[in-house]
């Protein structure tokens, strides 16, 4: 489909759909190749963090570099990656596969350090989500297919099962919505249970009734990644690590892109600009750099700033069980919160039991903090009075003093405090030919698969 220069679109529910089953296909036949073609990587990709840490200079000196005025390198590229979580892996490695030309370029050390690793690491089954949504849309498929993923190359994951809870008789008439929605979406599984069948299912737990969902589980979101990376480096992805696009502007019809190392970044935070080390000037640009993409958005020169939204931020601490067996053996969701799914029951893949995370909004978080991801992850053992009410509602047994800080991690979000949950954007920039896409608001796990197909199918 073609697209007049310089336009600004977004892709939308409709959209997504056409090319699903197009994707659902084309995974269902290509997907056996290309676990035969994939090579083992993975040791190539778990190196120390030491052998991570490549400079922008080393990373690049590989390629063809030429020389602009004031001393700093200019470089032309095919596809630029900016960020290294699960997005930017996921749609690297299926660039990657086409046979493009990758280059992912990562603040930190190493890859996944921000939201990627610190979520439930739940595989949802894309109850909640509203009908015809990106998230429905891309949920339910990205579930089957993050299954078959997974079960293909040995990734730890489980599929236990989830009851969502109504603890008082106030709550069944939202339990029977989120239902409806579920059945809506395409969750074809989901059955609600009476109190008294869902607590003979789960002894510890307390309700009234309960929705159950068994096709819902837990993933280990570190393998998940090796993985992504392993084969992104395997059909020829480079990752540079310790490297940070910094600004950027539109000239001569090119997005150009401006990159220096993370520890120079550092060295000047306090500056209100910082000189780049290198300009690339790629053919595809693709944000995904988490907390920090909306204020890099707003560095670009020359690109349309009406367009990028708001953007707000919400810390979810978690709390373990100490030295206790876990009481239950299937994640355990209360009635859906503002701003969050409530305090939940999680388990890890080693049985440990876990609890969150809560909501709390910061405000004020300015470029340099989200760039190099220096924000508050502590948990204060104090937040725990806060837990303890909502916990016993559906699990009255949880002793005084059992719990114990966890970790936390920040979501960033397209809706604030009191407004309804927003849908994912995902915008596309044209200048000619030149595509620079931004996707908004925190995506969960199991939506990459898809998304990183139908991003790679909707640019091609």
């Amino acid at each position: 489909m073609h697209r007049s220069d310089k336009a600004f679109y977004k892709i939308t529910p409709h959209a997504a759909k056409e090319h699903l089953q197009y994707i659902i296909d084309r995974t269902e036949d290509n997907e056996t190749a290309r676990t035969r073609e994939h090579k083992p990587m993975f040791a190539k990709a778990f190196r120390k963090a030491g052998e991570f840490a490549t400079a922008t200079a080393n990373a690049i000196a590989r390629r063809n570099l030429v020389s602009s005025g004031g001393g700093v390198s200019t470089e032309t590229a095919d596809v630029v990656v900016i960020g290294a979580g699960v997005v930017g892996l996921a749609v690297a490695r299926e660039f990657a596969l086409k046979g493009r030309d990758v280059l992912v370029v990562e603040a930190a050390s190493t890859f996944g350090t921000g939201t990627s690793s610190r979520n439930s690491e739940v595989i949802h089954a894309g109850i909640y989500y509203p009908p015809q949504s990106l998230k429905a849309v891309l949920c339910v498929r990205g579930r089957e297919l993050l299954y078959k993923y997974c079960s293909d190359r040995g990734i730890p994951h489980k599929q236990l099962g989830k009851l969502i809870v109504a603890t008082r008789v106030s709550e069944i008439s939202k339990l029977e919505q989120i239902l409806k929605r579920g059945i809506e979406n395409g969750v074809e599984d989901l059955r609600m249970a009476e109190g008294s069948l869902a607590m003979e299912m789960e002894p510890e737990l307390h309700c009234v009734k309960a929705l159950l969902s068994p096709s819902s589980g837990i993933v280990d979101s570190h393998a998940f990644m090796l993985s992504l990376v392993g084969e992104a480096e395997n059909f020829g992805t480079t990752i540079s690590y310790n490297t940070i696009v910094i600004g950027g502007q539109v000239e001569d019809n090119s997005l150009h892109l401006q990159v220096s190392e993370s520890k120079d970044l550092e060295n000047h935070a306090g500056e209100s600009t910082t000189q780049p080390q290198l300009v690339i000037i790629p053919k595809i640009v693709i944000n995904s750099a988490g907390l920090s993409a909306l204020h890099l958005a707003k560095r670009f020169q020359g690109l349309n700033h009406r367009f990028i939204p708001a953007s707000y931020f919400a810390r979810g601490c978690y709390f373990t069980l100490a030295n206790t067996k876990s009481p239950f053996s299937r994640l355990i969701y209360p009635i859906p919160e503002d701003g969050g799914l409530g305090v939940h029951v999680t388990l890890d893949l080693n049985g440990q039991v876990k609890f969150g995370p809560d909501v709390e909004w910061i405000d004020d978080v300015d470029d340099i903090s989200s760039f190099l991801n220096r924000l508050d992850y502590s948990v204060n053992s104090d937040r725990s009075s806060r837990f303890y009410p909502e916990i016993r509602k559906y699990f009255p047994n949880l002793r005084d003093g059992s719990l114990e800080p966890g970790y936390s991690g920040i979501r960033p979000k397209l809706s604030g405090r009191g407004q309804l949950a927003s849908d994912f954007v995902i915008q596309i920039y044209s200048i000619d030919y030149i595509r620079y896409i931004i996707m908004w608001s925190s995506a969960t796990l199991i939506l990459l698969v898809p998304f990183a197909t139908l991003l790679n199918d909707e640019l091609w």
